[in-house]
């Protein structure tokens, strides 16, 4: 049950930092967190432990907890990173995806498009995940796996948030077929290229939900 509690009040207090509530800088109190949400301090201790894997928050020994969000330089790098380690792996993948792989992909668009339909953001994030961790484990290169899902783990709230926007999710299912026609094909190239795509409109889609959310 606290386990529950805890992804419940990560992924609120994500929503909460990300759209303003709390400020650069700020401090998080326990207490004050455990009160607003009506819980012990252990499931929000496990909350905000959740949150600093993901580098929204850190941890200062003897200090406390703050806020910690990167500056839009520092956010569109990480973007361009994150499509460029998504390219590469859809251009292993093409080669190399099995056919039981493939299926897979297929069943978890599926998903994804449920999640759509039922206009449900949050389902469909979870499905999203699961397709492109997919293809990260079908480049066959653990490396390359293991630094995809690392930087997939650092900008996850980032990518959540932008699925909110209106007519965003139709946009991601429309690159997903595109990404999994090309791995279908194996066509190295061109998954190569409809990943990075889809990875640089999820950061163009963020900032400017993030441009909308300041004013």
């Amino acid at each position: 049950m606290d386990v529950r509690r805890a992804d419940a009040i990560a992924d609120e207090l994500e929503q909460l930092i990300l759209t303003g509530s709390f400020e650069d800088g700020e401090r998080l109190d326990e207490a004050r967190l455990a009160a607003r949400f009506g819980v012990s301090r252990t499931p929000v201790r496990e909350a905000l432990h959740k949150l600093g894997t993901s580098g929204l928050v850190e941890q200062m020994p003897r200090r406390g907890v703050f806020v910690r969000l990167p500056g839009a330089v520092d956010l569109m790098e990480m973007f361009e990173l994150m499509a460029e380690l998504e390219g590469a792996c859809g251009r292993l993948a093409a080669s190399r995806i099995t056919a039981a792989g493939l299926a897979s992909l297929r069943d978890a668009s599926k998903a994804c498009a449920r999640a759509a339909e039922a206009g449900d953001p949050d389902a469909y994030f979870s499905e999203n995940q699961r397709f492109h961790q997919l293809i990260y484990r079908h480049a066959a290169n653990r490396y390359l796996e293991a630094e995809a899902l690392r930087m997939q783990k650092r900008l996850k709230a980032y990518r959540r948030l932008q699925l909110h926007l209106r007519g965003r999710m139709d946009q991601s299912l429309d690159e997903h077929r595109a990404i999994l026609r090309a791995l279908e094909a194996g066509e190295s190239e061109t998954a190569a290229a409809a990943l990075r795509a889809h990875v640089a409109v999820q950061g163009e889609k963020f900032q400017r939900l993030r441009a909308t959310l300041g004013r």
